[in-house]
């Protein structure tokens, strides 16, 4: 019978692969968090192109947490809407899901004050204005119930107020992933910013940990939505090594009772160069081509059956690219891939589009920001895409 494939280009991979050092690094922040009953430390900040890991690191991460019984809340940034809101509405969903709201009375007057906090962190205006009079105390809650006036002071009491909760009923405590961070607005990022500025103040009364990630771009963003925004630990994550990438298409086969013989995966491993999408992207259409059943062979000719439809994939992702590029911005990427090199200097690029360094540095910065190329060293810039360069060569010969 032909087994499932086991691989999901897009989506979080059953198994992750290569990236040990990251998630201990999550681990030490939860164990302080577990052991001391604290703030975690400064936001952590995870940061790459699309398609590198991201998500997938921060959903295993998840899992870990669950299981050292912390509850956990999930938010994905968006440019189309608020994001502080979004975190309390992911956390009255965590809590629900764990059911540890209060009980009784307490249940009720705790939904109405997250409720609350999600105008008071919205949009300024008339709902913020309705949210401070709501924020009075009814006959049935008591005069501590109400929330700050002030997004950050709102935020930071149900920050607080939800960590202690769930600590002193037995729990670990909270943890909130945010990922696609680049996409929250400066206003939100400082808010988010300041709030653990005010928790980290008093570390001890707050345990809870919040880890991050975004597109290359996060840093400089976070620094400047507040200055001290630099203090955050940012770790940025690279490509997969050679072994890593043979353990990604391996292990997942190997649960399946399916092996791949050594050429086939450094076909496959030459073709990713190291890309985590692009591995499981290629492992897929591998697979498919082979529809192998438990006992079978991956082989160098499953690959070559298989590889025609990753990169149809894979020249759509570039087409899509192309498209959303500006004029300006596709002369920047045509200079760069003019050069024929993987990692390209600012001078080249200014060279080739008859300017001068300093006035390339609006497209550089929004190609950064789109994902298409990221900062590889001093002045040094490279395709985030394996094939992006050979693809926009092509079509200036066109």
């Amino acid at each position: 019978m032909t087994r499932a494939n086991p691989y999901t280009p897009g989506q979080v991979p059953r198994v992750l692969v290569g990236r040990a050092a990251e998630l201990r690094r999550i681990e030490d922040l939860l164990a302080r968090v577990v052991t001391y009953g604290e703030i975690g430390g400064p936001l952590l900040v995870f940061h790459a192109p699309r398609g590198i890991g991201k998500t997938s690191l921060l959903r295993t991460a998840q899992r870990t947490a669950d299981e050292l019984g912390f509850v956990s809340a999930w938010v994905a940034c968006s440019r189309e809407r608020p994001v502080l809101p979004e975190l309390v509405r992911a956390l009255q969903t965590a809590l629900e899901r764990a059911e540890a709201l209060p009980r009784g009375g307490a249940g009720g007057r705790w939904r109405r004050r997250l409720e609350r906090v999600t105008i008071e962190v919205g949009l300024p205006g008339t709902a913020k204005v309705q949210a401070q009079l709501d924020a009075r105390p009814s006959e049935s809650e008591t005069p501590a119930d109400p929330i700050g006036r002030a997004p950050v002071g709102a935020l930071e009491a149900l920050l607080h107020d939800t960590a202690t909760h769930l600590r002193n009923r037995g729990g670990a405590g909270l943890v909130v992933f945010v990922d696609e961070l680049h996409a929250a607005s400066a206003d939100d990022m400082s808010v988010l910013l300041n709030t653990l500025q005010v928790l980290d103040g008093d570390r001890n009364a707050n345990p809870l940990a919040v880890v991050a990630a975004g597109l290359p771009v996060t840093p400089e963003a976070l620094t400047r939505a507040a200055t001290f925004g630099e203090r955050s630990a940012f770790v940025s994550l690279d490509l997969l090594s050679d072994a890593d990438a043979r353990s990604l298409l391996a292990v997942p086969a190997e649960a399946e009772g399916v092996a791949w013989t050594d050429d086939a995966l450094a076909a496959v491993v030459g073709e990713a160069r190291g890309h985590p999408y692009l591995l499981q992207l290629s492992g897929s259409t591998t697979w498919d081509a082979a529809r192998p059943e438990e006992g079978d062979t991956l082989t160098l000719d499953d690959v070559r059956r298989g590889l025609p439809a990753a990169r149809d994939q894979l020249t759509a992702m570039h087409r899509a690219r192309w498209g959303a590029a500006t004029p300006t911005e596709r002369a920047f990427l045509a200079a760069m891939a003019a050069t024929g090199r993987d990692n390209v200097t600012r001078a080249d690029i200014a060279r080739g589009m008859g300017r001068e360094s300093r006035a390339i540095s609006v497209p550089r910065e929004r190609l950064i920001e789109k994902g298409v190329i990221e900062p590889v060293g001093h002045g040094l810039v490279r395709f985030t895409l394996p094939g992006f360069g050979q693809f926009v060569r092509a079509l200036e010969q066109e």
